[in-house]
C-alpha cells in the first residue's frame, strides 16, 4: 500500500492546479499550517465532504504496565481526533452515495 506524502500532494497541486512547484508547495505548507494552527488552540477544522479534526482532551487514569502488571497513572493529555463524513466513509467502503448529500 502506497503513502501519500506532501511532496506527493504538492506534485498533484502543480500539474492539476497549474501553480509552479515551489507555488505549489507553498500552498499545500500554508493550509497545513493553518490547520495545525487551528487545532493547537482547539478548534475544529472540517473538510466538508471528507470529515472532521478536532483535539479532545483526556483525563488522568490508571493504566496497566503489560509486560509487569504494574498499575501506572496515565497523565492528562489532548488527543486529535478524526472523524469522516458519511461521504467518505461511502467513498471507503464503495457503497452509494448518502441520500441527503454532505451532511458533515
Amino acid at each position: 500500500m502506497n503513502t501519500i506524502t506532501r511532496a506527493h500532494l504538492a506534485e498533484t497541486i502543480y500539474t492539476q492546479v497549474g501553480l509552479s512547484r515551489n507555488e505549489s508547495a507553498a500552498l499545500l505548507e500554508m493550509v497545513l499550517a493553518r490547520m495545525s494552527a487551528a487545532l493547537e488552540s482547539g478548534t475544529s477544522v472540517k473538510i466538508s465532504g471528507f470529515g472532521t479534526f478536532s483535539v479532545r482532551d483526556k483525563g488522568q487514569r490508571i493504566g496497566r504496565n503489560p509486560k509487569t502488571g504494574q498499575e501506572v497513572p496515565i497523565l492528562p493529555r489532548r488527543v486529535l481526533v478524526f472523524r469522516p463524513s458519511q461521504l467518505l466513509k461511502a467513498q471507503v467502503n464503495h457503497m452509494a452515495l448518502p441520500v441527503d448529500g454532505l451532511d458533515e
